[in-house]
């Protein structure tokens, strides 16, 4: 009765901890086949709504302009590059994405330490909102050199974003087909560029602290621990993966940053871009989030949702391949930007990530008599 007791207790305090609040626990990790390609990849999680995203293409040519907090045109520019991606909100917002040229660019949010560019009106047609920056980025961009200059020349500043009632708290990854990776963020008004030879990106706080929080798991390692011999009693492993004791379990931003670098690092070796496909999906698998582990059932606002982990994403550099799988169908689907017309159509275009929010199973039932 007393284990009871205290199980419930436990069981309390973590409904209440959970009641009412989203979960944000996006990861994205890279891998690196043996021919050379890059696939990054990232999980989406959202549990106080369904993003309702959409795949999103953008044609050259598209004319853009970034936001500001007053409603003056902020940052005007065309795109040099077509860009297929995952957007959010129903509109022309990319969350996740990859250009023709093989940059790929993941938002993640940041709660707590995104704090962005003072906004001056004199300087406005040099602004733009941070949800601007996927777009802007992939649009006029082929290599992370590129992203370093571009961004440079641009203020990031906070405009409210209304589904959320204030600016979004973002951070972002840049890839490219080399494998060289930035993270930028913006930290205390002022905008701040990691390198990120890990490939790997959660949440708050900052990138740094991440590294520096490796250091407390160093002794992590895909080899066994060996047998240990004390007093005359042998002691081994109760099982498989006594090298990974200590590795962080729980939903937390720096738990499942150390999860990731773990898990992307330790990979088997692949040998071309999508057999790496396959192996990164199957890392991501790690970091789903049930619904109910998010905030508590019953939430209108999650109506029609079955996970936290609302998509799934990886892209592959090299034969610039962008595949994908969502809570409804965990079947893998593929768009191939190499066989899109990016310069044909005028607008942007948009499709549904699902025809239909089902899971399509095969029946392999053995026939009857």
């Amino acid at each position: 009765m007393a284990t009871r007791g205290r199980l419930g207790i436990i069981a309390g305090i973590f409904l209440f901890a959970t009641v009412g609040r989203e979960i944000t626990a996006c990861t994205g990790i890279t891998l690196k086949a043996k021919d050379g390609t890059i696939v990054y990849g990232r999980t989406l999680e959202w549990g106080s709504f369904d993003l309702k995203s959409r795949i999103m293409v953008i044609p050259r040519g598209t004319q853009f302009t970034g936001q500001t907090p007053d409603g003056k045109p902020g940052k005007s520019w065309k795109a040099i590059y077509g860009v297929a991606g995952v957007d959010g909100l129903e509109k022309d917002l990319l969350l996740d994405a990859m250009n023709e040229k093989g940059l790929a660019v993941g938002l993640f949010y940041h709660p707590g330490f995104a704090s962005y560019q003072k906004y001056e009106p004199a300087k406005a047609a040099d602004s733009m909102a941070p949800t601007d920056v996927g777009q802007y980025l992939l649009t006029t961009c082929s290599t992370v050199d590129e992203v370093r200059a571009a961004i440079a020349k641009v203020v990031v500043v906070p405009v409210v974003e209304p589904a959320l009632g204030f600016p979004a708290p973002i951070h972002f990854i840049v890839t490219e087909p080399s494998g060289m990776a930035i993270v930028i963020e913006y930290l205390k008004g002022q905008r701040v560029i990691f390198e990120a030879p890990l490939g790997v990106i959660t949440n708050a706080p900052g990138y740094d602290w991440h590294e520096i929080n490796l250091r407390n798991h160093v002794n992590l390692s895909a080899v066994a621990i060996p047998d240990k011999k004390i007093d005359g009693m042998d002691f081994k492993p109760l099982g498989g993966g006594s090298g990974m004791i200590g590795l962080p379990g729980d939903f937390t931003p720096p738990s499942r940053f150390v999860r990731a670098v773990a898990f992307s690092k330790t990979a088997r070796t692949t040998s071309n871009g999508a057999e790496t496909t396959y192996e990164c999906f199957r890392i991501l698998d790690n970091f789903n989030v049930p619904l109910g582990a998010a905030e508590s059932s019953g939430s209108d606002r999650t109506a029609g949702m079955r996970s936290a982990t609302i998509w799934t994403t990886a892209h592959n550099t090299k034969d610039l391949i962008l595949y994908y799988h969502t809570q409804h169908n965990r079947r893998v689907r593929m768009i191939d930007l190499k066989k899109i017309d990016f310069e044909t159509p005028k607008q942007i275009l948009h499709f549904p990530l699902d025809a239909k929010k089902a899971q399509d199973i095969e029946d392999v039932t053995p026939a009857g008599k």
